[in-house]
């Protein structure tokens, strides 16, 4: 890791005459920076859609610890390079452990310490979201105080179409937005940023193109909502697709929502048709697991949340589906998975309670 000083302003807005501190990682995949008041996290592996790995990890964790401890620090921005914010994990770091008998249950770990981090931060935590945003990309970005999206965001949280669940704190966040959320949870769907917003993911939208301006202003005033207030607009979003997913995904057991999407379907209704041979296609015990992780989360702390993922994180590191499920849709590309069980209606009640039972090892030390 390097640190050196750059004096000339480059990329400030006119006025701001202080120098800029930035610790640039060595592999260039993040970069790291002190700007006024303000320290500014940049994903820089725009090739790999800013997929998350170990050092960038680290990297964030240090940065927010120091931060945090340092007064001259008022904020904390991150944002990213090319089209994506970032589109998640990266997986293959971890098909590449299958079979070794050494899943990498620490990357996990460290990863769901930040995130957990970033729900707790002191300071306000500015996301400055533009482009797509998945899995692990949302775990560094939705938990903050402040998620700005543009028109350019892409928000999903798709794990169950490759045989995971939605971890990085999904337990929590998808919790909170109720039958929305679980929709979201087990189709693993995109939604836009009039939906991120109007159905509360997001607390802000803005135009991309006003990114860099609101970027120099955030530096400036150190106050994100009155930074953010005069570039803020509110787009339209689809009511009646939240209004559905409200009416589908309210009920108490996984049963009652596909009977109801069934009855809906048989009726006609395209919203059903389409929701339900999307979660037919997901992993059947994914889903399960998926159901039972958001409906238990709505009574949990982010916390909490966590170290429930941690139990199933580590089942799901010794599990056919999540293997498989990044075989067909990354390696091979068949987009054609062999789930085991194959059908939802397969899933023994015993198997899914094992996901979320007492780790011998003992829970994540947060």
């Amino acid at each position: 890791m390097a640190a050196h000083l750059i004096t000339d302003g480059v990329g400030l807005a006119a006025g701001y005459e202080g120098p800029v501190e930035e610790t640039i990682e060595e592999s260039g995949e993040i970069l790291l920076e002190r700007r006024g008041r303000a320290g500014v996290i940049t994903l820089n592996r725009p090739a790999a859609l800013n997929a998350l790995n170990y050092p960038m990890i680290h990297a964030i964790s240090r940065a927010l610890d120091e931060w945090e401890k340092d007064d001259a620090v008022k904020i904390v921005i991150i944002k990213a390079e090319g089209r994506a914010f970032s589109a998640g994990g990266d997986l293959m770091e971890v098909y590449r452990t299958r079979g070794s008998g050494k899943p990498p249950i620490s990357f996990f770990a460290d990863e769901y310490r930040l995130n957990a981090a970033i729900a707790r931060y002191c300071k306000p935590y500015i996301a400055l979201i533009d482009g797509i945003v998945m899995g692990g990309g949302v775990g560094v970005s939705f938990h903050g105080s402040h998620r700005v999206v543009t028109e350019r965001m892409k928000f999903a949280m798709p794990e169950v179409g490759i045989g995971f669940f939605p971890d990085v704190g999904g337990s929590y966040l998808l919790s909170r937005q109720g039958a929305y959320g679980m929709y979201l949870g087990l189709t693993g769907n995109r939604v836009g940023w009039g939906d991120a917003l109007g159905a509360g993911l997001a607390t802000h939208a803005v135009k991309s193109a006003d990114l860099p301006n609101l970027l120099d202003r955030l530096v400036l005033d150190n106050e994100p909502d009155r930074a953010i207030e005069p570039f803020a607009i509110r787009p339209e979003w689809d009511e009646a697709r939240f209004y559905a997913a409200q009416r589908h995904f309210s009920h108490a057991t996984l049963e009652e929502c596909l009977a109801s999407l069934s009855r809906a379907s048989g009726a006609g209704d395209p919203f059903a048709q389409e929701t339900l041979a999307t979660i037919m296609k997901n992993s059947p015990t994914s889903i399960h697991v998926a159901f039972r992780q958001i409906r238990q989360a709505a009574g949990l702390s982010m916390e909490d949340c966590m170290r429930m993922e941690f139990r199933i994180v580590n089942r799901m590191l010794v599990n056919n589906d999540f293997y498989e499920g990044i075989r067909a849709t990354i390696i091979d590309r068949t987009s054609a998975p062999e789930w085991k069980p194959a059908s939802l209606y397969e899933v023994e009640t015993a198997t899914i309670d094992s996901y979320f039972a007492p780790l011998a090892e003992g829970d994540l030390q947060l």
